[in-house]
């Protein structure tokens, strides 16, 4: 897969531009919609806004299907406060303090947007002392400065700003000389510039897969629904492409692919994890097996969700998770080399 790296790197840089918390997926749908139709692969939508595009092969009966999330964390306004300031609620497990001095983009109903930057109700050290430091950041300490003339909750309210309206934290993103890339929201962006970059390659090198496979794109994994429902009748088996999750006591890193054996929701299964090791020692794919005790990914929740299928999880390693994140082009390009590898592997 590493000649097709300039494709996966351009996709990956393009989605993270595109606002996408949870609930409003819908330019980053258009986006990955427009780039299967340009390879001529054809693809469904769900009645929930999963993207299914499907690869035929030559076995119909054993599916498989790989999975990455398009929707991020991110924020809806909650309350517009009588100083023009806007309160939030968070969209999946956004930790308010990985945000705080973070700017974002309110998006209203109207589709009209205005910038604004999350700050604490007692940000300025000068007026309030050691509150400042030692405040508690949570919702309620903390509040959203327009970059608008606003003083009041009418003023906020005339600009067309409502409670409900989505709120997307920027991206920040940097692609460094020495192959890193920063930003926000490579969970799960990285995963899906890897399916597509799969794809791509599906396409140029016309590759013949022994077995049908889907690719779905899923739109609510951040909250915790996102493919429990719309896997395809005929899939066995499911490969999550997600995040490795490196830190202290993990065996992951920024350089390989992760595989994960177990996470919050239990482990997974034990011979397709198995089968995985066997194929990156086969092609000499770097890779780390790891837990991670507080994580949720599609596969589980399609298990969850009742659907019979053998499960796994991989994904490329992605330090800081939730946080300002980064990874490294080797570990995407593993996670795409060993992607590709188990959809060519017999059955």
């Amino acid at each position: 897969m590493e000649k097709y790296w300039p494709y996966i790197k351009e996709t990956l840089l393009d989605l993270l531009t595109i606002p996408s918390p949870s609930g409003y997926t819908y330019q980053a749908n258009g986006y990955v919609s427009q780039e299967l139709e340009a390879m001529g692969i054809s693809y469904v939508t769900s009645t929930k806004g999963a993207i299914i595009a499907t690869v035929p092969g030559r076995d119909t009966e054993n599916q498989r299907l790989i999975s990455a999330h398009i929707d991020t964390l991110g924020a809806m306004v909650k309350e517009i406060k009588s100083n023009g300031m806007l309160q939030l609620t968070n969209i999946g497990g956004l930790g308010w303090a990985n945000v705080e001095g973070e700017n974002c983009t309110v998006i209203t109903s109207s589709g009209k947007e205005y910038t604004g930057t999350l700050l604490l109700n007692k940000a300025s050290a000068h007026v309030h002392g050691d509150e400042t430091a030692t405040s508690e950041r949570k919702a309620s300490t903390m509040q959203v400065r327009l970059d608008e003339k606003v003083d009041s909750d009418e003023d906020t309210r005339k600009l067309g700003i409502e409670v409900g309206d989505f709120v997307a934290f920027d991206p920040r993103t940097v692609a460094t000389e020495s192959g890193f890339i920063k930003s926000r929201h490579l969970d799960d962006k990285a995963g899906v510039a890897v399916i597509l970059g799969v794809l791509k390659a599906i396409q140029q090198d016309s590759l013949e897969l022994p077995c049908t496979t889907h690719f779905f794109f899923s739109n609510f994994e951040e909250v915790g629904h996102g493919a429990s429902a719309g896997i395809p009748a005929g899939v066995k088996e499911m490969l999550c492409i997600d995040m490795g999750a490196p830190g202290e006591g993990q065996q992951s890193d920024e350089f390989s692919v992760s595989i994960c054996a177990k996470d919050s929701t239990g482990p997974y299964s034990w011979s397709l994890k198995e089968r995985l090791v066997a194929l990156c020692k086969d092609n000499n794919i770097p890779y780390r097996v790891d837990i991670y005790p507080f994580y949720g990914s599609d596969a589980s929740a399609s298990l969850r969700a009742g659907h019979d299928i053998v499960a796994g999880l991989i994904g490329p390693g992605v330090d800081a998770s939730h946080s300002f994140e980064r990874t490294h082009k080797d570990s995407i390009i593993a996670t795409a080399n060993l992607a590709l590898a188990y959809i060519k592997s017999e059955v």
